[in-house]
């Protein structure tokens, strides 16, 4: 089981405290030593005032943020938490990440989704309602266009005949490509295009299936039937190597745990399937957070 780590620095209510490059330079020490496996940045451009007063999240450039947390660090893997594929279009997005994959020595992990704000869709000019179809499309775009050959590829208003972005990823055989969602869509997507499922609880803090636009995951019960679903669709298809499953968080949103809890859920996860999961670190200020990473790498990280 690989424990990965949501970073702080989406906090611009506390800029001295997580936005500075010493923030960067601390926190990605602190999460290499502790042994975390991946730093994960999540991905909201333009999102709207009226979603960030309900309780919604800034959220800092991706690659900005994981291209500063690569020249901090040496064996962390960097990901994405996920970023909303659609957003962009996927050539910029795999020249951005192969950069960033050629420099930091093949440490990238490209987790997406479908994403959720109709107003941040408007802010972008994206259709909206084309989310799903523009997923699978764009996935299947960075297969090609990050593989360092040069590539054909036709798409929805945009056409590559024999181009090239070099380099492309140093990893073997390819980029990582996570798919986020509980939807069964969403779990077709995964066995189809990608490498690992990022399912998440839906129930408590706030979160929902309503707000979210994807299926109830309230419990372990529902996990365990995402994961047969992902199962039964990869036999219908004739894929034999099942894609990873790595849960967005041990526990589920607003919910405290104490760090033996931690092991005792990770262990039950352990036992249905997933292969990575993150754990949140709580911190008002940096040293706090700190403190806090350390010793889930202590209590957590080191017992299993």
């Amino acid at each position: 089981m690989k424990i990965n780590v949501p970073l702080p620095f989406d906090h611009a209510d506390l800029p001295d405290e997580f936005g500075t490059m010493a923030a960067v330079a601390e926190i990605g020490r602190t999460v290499e030593q502790a042994s975390f496996h991946a730093g994960l940045v999540t991905d909201h451009p333009v999102p709207t005032g009226r979603w960030l007063d309900a309780g919604g999240h800034h959220a800092q450039s991706p690659f900005v943020m994981l291209a500063l947390l690569a020249a901090h660090t040496t064996t962390l893997r960097l990901q994405t938490g996920i970023l909303v594929l659609p957003y962009r279009n996927p050539f910029i997005v795999a020249r951005d990440i192969t950069t960033l994959d050629a420099f930091a020595g093949g440490r990238v992990t490209l987790s997406v989704g479908a994403g959720y704000l109709k107003g941040e869709y408007r802010a972008l000019g994206v259709d909206f309602d084309q989310r799903n179809e523009l997923m699978d499309e764009y996935l299947r775009a960075i297969r090609a266009a990050t593989s360092g050959e040069e590539f054909v590829f036709e798409g929805t208003g945009y056409q590559a005949f024999g181009n090239r972005i070099i380099p492309g990823s140093p990893q073997k055989p390819g980029l990582p490509l996570y798919v986020g969602g509980n939807a069964k869509r969403a779990i077709r997507r995964v066995v189809d295009l990608a490498d690992g499922w990022n399912p998440f609880f839906t129930a408590g803090g706030g979160v929902n299936s309503a707000t979210t636009r994807t299926a109830a995951m309230e419990n372990e019960d529902d996990l365990k039937a995402g994961i047969a679903y992902m199962r039964d669709y990869a036999a219908q298809v004739g894929r034999t190597a099942l894609p990873d499953v790595i849960l967005g968080g041990v526990n589920k949103p607003g919910e405290d745990l104490s760090n033996q809890q931690i092991v005792d859920r990770i262990g039950t996860y352990a036992q249905l399937g997933v292969t990575a999961c993150g754990v949140t670190v709580k911190g008002k200020t940096r040293s706090e957070w700190c403190d806090n990473a350390a010793r889930i790498g202590e209590e957590v990280i080191a017992k299993i």
